[in-house]
């Protein structure tokens, strides 16, 4: 064979190997290309078919906006406010006669009391008797508040006893159910409402001193109110003033 066939097909043989073996690379390449792509492209069409809203299971997605407080989640589910004075307080309407500058209906925040009520009316003449008025008693709404004067209380007038009054209203003076003329409850015909006017005294303990003073016959003396359960020294001091037998 001449030389130069020689020469030309030790050329051209492993050229040809040569380029096959680049065509055989480039499809490999290609296959593990799309090999690969195609789990991403699968869930990329899967992300696009979903609703929106929707996360991968099914359901609704929660869109949280930048900024937005959580505690909106927790707010209050009465939709009112809690401080003391607003949603659970309010306001009470009382009937300030008798011995003020200004009789008439004054508005005062719930858990008022009597001296207050005064105070709102004008304050009080110069013609009353506060020391006939408890001034500590807490107020209820739509009561009538009569301030006396000398010769009402001679006469056993009532402050909240008279047409008017609210409906089972305590009495700040007079003829209310065991009260007497100058503001003392009287132990022995004193009734549980009569008796939690008393500074100190709430239902339970009004309800001792009646198991009591039923259980005695009565009281013989003011002293014996510190032989009733739950009332000591200091608790009697209180009281000793404002009752009689």
């Amino acid at each position: 064979m001449p030389a130069g066939r020689l020469l030309a097909r030790a050329v051209t043989v492993p050229f040809a190997a040569g380029a096959a073996a680049l065509v055989i690379a480039v499809v490999i390449a290609v296959v593990l290309t799309v090999v690969q792509l195609r789990p991403a492209a699968e869930a990329a069409e899967a992300l696009t078919a979903m609703p929106v809203g929707a996360s991968e299971g099914g359901e609704p997605a929660m869109l949280e906006t930048e900024g937005a407080p959580a505690a909106e989640q927790d707010a209050d589910p009465s939709g009112g406010p809690t401080a003391d004075g607003a949603a659970g307080g309010g306001e009470l309407l009382v009937h300030v006669v008798g011995e003020v500058s200004l009789p008439g209906v004054v508005e005062l925040p719930a858990g008022s009391r009597v001296a207050d009520a005064i105070e709102a009316a004008g304050g009080a003449s110069d013609a009353a008797v506060l020391s006939a008025v408890n001034l500590a008693r807490v107020l209820v709404d739509g009561e009538q508040l009569l301030v006396p004067n000398a010769e009402q209380i001679a006469a056993g007038a009532g402050a909240a006893g008279g047409a008017g009054a609210a409906a089972g209203a305590p009495s700040a003076v007079g003829s209310a159910a065991g009260g007497v003329a100058g503001g003392l409850v009287d132990l022995n015909a004193a009734d549980a409402a009569t008796l939690e006017t008393l500074p100190r005294v709430g239902p339970a303990l009004a309800q001792r001193i009646i198991d009591w003073r039923e259980a005695n016959g009565g009281f013989a003396s003011v002293e014996q109110l510190m032989e009733v359960s739950g009332i000591g020294a200091k608790t009697f001091e209180g009281l000793a003033g404002q009752v009689t037998v």
